[in-house]
């Protein structure tokens, strides 16, 4: 079969040989993937992963249960045990033996087919497109934050950074009845979130200190990790930035929660000091449960399609993949 392979040096389109079932494992022939940032990360060093890369998917099972078989699922990307304490208190996410899929350990699905635990399988709704449903993995992510954090009509949220990632978790958090300000540095991404009512401000660039060229946002906000706005109660950071995460640990208001949203490859400096005065609550949050995800894309709660900026075959996959990397890009997908 086809597909993506990172080999430390560089990422192209091979053939390799088919995933096989084995106990517990069905195999998928996939539809449409995604590439998201932590794909990006990967090539940069992140992980020191090796092999087929991608993780947000869609397809129909050609190998495993006969109960599965035909069907068009997603999948859950962590491959746990089942076994540990860990998985026993229902965090199979967090399984010490864990593999990942495309990120540790594990095939990804930038492919024509790939291995995937019955057990992480979700069957799609017909009411919801491939195009829709190769969201459920990050919209999930987004979701996270829900499980974690508890947000009450009126929570007053603040999300740093207007990529995938950021756009689906203003959107979670505005239908959870947050009060929503979205802050990034792209207008036309902003202006998304914006259609649906939800706030949004211009940050500044960090090299010429003015906002993007042809803003029309109403306001926008001061360089080099400062803050002048309001502080709020929730905090999302989903830059990626040094500047980006001292800004939003300004942003957080006293005993107030910060979200780290990103991963990145590189090491970063991170000062304490006004976390400790400031009491904040900072919380990691990475993968979340499909099930909010699926239900909220059968129901078109979240808009996932203007996301979609670009779309390749398979075998113009690193091309997709150099797409995706693109400054202001959005979701890049790989179809068969």
């Amino acid at each position: 079969m086809r597909a993506l392979v990172w080999d430390g040096t560089a990422a192209r389109v091979i053939d390799r040989d088919p995933p096989s079932t084995t106990a517990g494992m069905a195999v998928v022939e996939v539809r449409c993937a995604g590439i998201c940032n932590t794909d990006l990360e990967i090539i940069k060093g992140y992980m020191g992963f090796r092999g087929t890369l991608g993780h947000e998917f869609v397809g129909d099972v050609v190998e495993g249960p006969t109960a599965w078989r035909g069907r068009r699922v997603v999948g859950e990307i962590n491959f746990a045990c089942g076994r540990c304490d860990t998985c026993a208190r229902g965090l199979g996410r967090h399984c010490p033996t864990r593999t990942t899929m495309g990120i540790v350990g594990a095939d990804g699905a930038l492919a024509e087919r790939v291995a995937v635990p019955v057990a992480n399988l979700h069957a799609v709704a017909d009411g919801v497109d491939d195009e829709g449903a190769v969201f459920a993995e990050p919209l999930a992510a987004a979701f996270a934050i829900l499980e974690q954090v508890r947000v009450s009509p009126g929570t007053s949220a603040l999300v740093f950074g207007d990529g995938k990632l950021g756009l689906l978790i203003a959107q979670v958090l505005h239908q959870a009845g947050a009060r929503v300000l979205a802050v990034g540095k792209h207008e036309e991404k902003l202006a998304l979130l914006r259609a649906q009512g939800i706030a949004t401000e211009l940050v500044r660039q960090e090299a010429s200190g003015q906002a993007d060229a042809g803003a029309s946002a109403p306001h926008t906000s001061p360089p080099h990790g400062a803050w002048a706005g309001d502080p709020a109660e929730l905090v999302v950071e989903a830059t990626g930035t040094a500047e980006g995460f001292m800004r939003a640990v300004r942003a957080t208001r006293p005993r107030g929660t910060l979200v780290l949203k990103s991963t990145v490859a590189g090491l970063s400096s991170v000062h304490l000091a006004e976390l400790v005065i400031n009491e904040i609550t900072v919380v990691g949050s990475r993968c979340g449960l499909f099930g909010p995800a699926l239900r909220a894309l059968e129901a078109r709660t979240v808009d996932v399609r203007s996301l979609v900026s670009a779309r390749f075959p398979l075998e113009r996959a690193a091309e997709a993949l150099a797409a995706a990397g693109a400054p202001g890009a959005l979701k890049v997908l790989v179809t068969r």
